[in-house]
C-alpha cells in the first residue's frame, strides 16, 4: 500500500455516527446507501466510523464497502480503550472492526476520544506502540487520535508522540473561545506541530443547525438563501491546517444540504465579509444569558463534597443557550458520576471566595439541581 497520506477528495467527510434509524432502532441501511451514493457522486470520498458507534461499522460494510471498489474511498475507524476490559481486549478491537466492515484495511486508525480520565489507559495498554505495529502489518495506513480535552494535554501528547499523523478535534464557531473546549488554541497547537486536523462536531451536535433566533437573524440578514448549518460547516472548513470536516448526517435532506456547498466543485472558504458575519454570530451567542464560568477550576480543589462545579455549569449553559435539556441532563449525569452532585452542596462558601468571576455559585448550584436532577 502507498505510504502517501490522503484524506479523500474535497473537505467534507461523512461521519457515520448518527445514521438514520428505523422504528426498531436498527440503522436504515437502504437510506444510508442512498446517502453514500449521493456523497460519492458529489466527488466526496472520506468516511468516518468507530468501534463504539453501535451498528455503524456493519452498516458501513453494507452501504459502502460491499458496493464500491476499496480504492475509491478513504475509511477511518477508531480504537476505544475505555470500551475494553483489558489490554488484549483493546488490541482485538481492530480485528472486530475489520470483520464488521470487511474493509481489508483502514486508511486511518485513531485512538478514540482521548481526555484526562482515559488517557492512562492508552499508555497502560501500550496502544501508542500498537498502532505502529498495525501499520507495519499493513492493517492500517496511518494513525492518529481524536481529542476532547485541554490544550496543555494536547501539547504534551504531540510532544511525546511526534510520529502521530493526524489529530481529530472538536471545532465550531460556538466553541472557538469556549474555555471548556478551547477550539482555537487546540487547532493552533496542531498547526505548531505540523499535524493535519480533521474536525468533528462542526455543528456542535446539531445545536448550530438550529441555533437561538438571535444567531439565525445574523445569518439571515447576511444571506437569506444560505442554510444556517452551512455557516458552521464552512467556518470549520475554512480554518488553516484543517484537512477535513466531518458531518454526522442523519438523513438525505442533511446530505443534500451539505453537498450543496461542500461538493468538490462548490466549496468556497469564508471571505472577509463572511468572517465578520461569524464574529457577529459569536457575539450574539455570547450575549445570551448564561452562567459566566470560565472553567478556571479555582473553585473545585477545596470543595468538601467534590462537586465538579464548572462541568455542572457547562451542562446548565447548554440549556440556557441552546435549550437542549435532555443533552444537558446526559452531560450532567456523566460529569457527576462518582462525584458530588449540585444538590450535595453544603453551602460552605469556599467556592464563592475563590471565584474570580464573582459567581453566586451556591445559588446557581441550587438552580442546576432543580433542573438537571429531575
Amino acid at each position: 500500500m502507498s505510504e502517501k497520506m490522503t484524506l479523500g477528495d474535497g473537505k467534507l467527510g461523512f461521519g457515520l455516527m448518527r445514521l438514520p434509524r428505523l422504528e426498531d432502532g436498527t440503522i436504515d441501511v437502504p437510506q444510508t446507501a442512498e446517502m453514500v451514493d449521493r456523497f460519492m457522486a458529489a466527488g466526496l470520498t472520506y468516511f468516518d466510523t468507530a468501534y463504539v458507534y453501535g451498528g455503524s461499522e456493519e452498516a458501513t460494510k453494507a452501504a459502502l464497502v460491499d458496493r464500491y471498489p476499496r480504492e475509491s474511498y478513504t475509511l477511518t475507524t477508531k480504537l476505544n480503550a475505555g470500551a475494553a476490559k483489558d489490554e488484549e481486549d483493546a488490541k482485538q478491537q481492530i480485528y472486530r472492526s475489520l470483520e464488521r466492515t470487511g474493509a481489508g484495511y483502514f486508511d486511518f486508525y485513531l485512538l478514540h476520544a482521548i481526555m484526562s480520565k482515559n488517557l492512562h489507559l492508552y499508555d497502560e495498554y501500550h496502544l501508542w506502540d500498537y498502532v505502529k505495529e498495525l501499520k507495519e502489518k499493513g492493517l492500517i495506513r496511518h494513525y492518529g487520535f481524536s481529542f476532547h480535552h485541554s490544550p496543555e494535554i494536547l501539547e504534551d501528547l504531540l510532544t511525546k508522540h511526534p510520529d502521530v499523523e493526524l489529530v481529530q478535534l472538536q471545532i465550531n464557531y460556538a466553541d472557538w473561545e469556549n474555555p471548556d473546549v478551547c477550539a482555537r488554541e487546540c487547532l493552533e497547537i496542531c498547526r505548531k506541530h505540523g499535524k493535519p486536523v480533521v474536525i468533528m462536531e462542526p455543528v456542535k451536535g446539531g445545536a448550530l443547525a438550529d441555533p437561538p433566533q438571535v444567531v439565525k437573524d445574523v445569518f439571515l440578514a447576511a444571506d437569506d438563501k444560505a442554510s444556517i448549518p452551512s455557516w458552521a460547516v464552512r467556518f470549520a472548513a475554512s480554518q488553516e491546517g484543517v484537512m477535513m470536516v466531518l458531518s454526522g448526517m442523519s438523513n438525505i435532506e442533511q446530505m443534500e444540504d451539505n453537498i450543496s456547498y461542500m461538493a468538490v466543485d462548490k466549496f468556497c472558504p469564508l471571505n472577509e465579509e463572511e468572517d465578520k458575519v461569524i464574529a457577529a454570530a459569536q457575539k450574539a451567542l455570547a450575549e445570551i444569558p448564561q452562567i459566566p464560568c470560565t472553567a478556571c477550576r479555582y473553585c473545585t480543589p477545596g470543595c468538601p463534597m467534590q462537586i465538579p462545579i464548572p462541568d455542572i455549569f457547562s451542562a446548565m449553559n447548554r440549556v440556557m443557550v441552546y435549550n437542549q435539556l435532555e443533552a444537558a441532563k446526559r452531560n450532567y449525569s456523566e460529569d457527576t458520576k462518582d462525584k458530588g452532585k449540585a444538590s450535595d452542596c453544603i453551602q460552605c462558601g469556599q467556592c464563592e471566595f475563590q471565584c474570580p468571576q464573582h459567581i453566586s455559585i451556591i445559588e446557581k448550584l441550587q438552580e442546576c439541581a432543580a433542573l438537571l436532577e429531575n
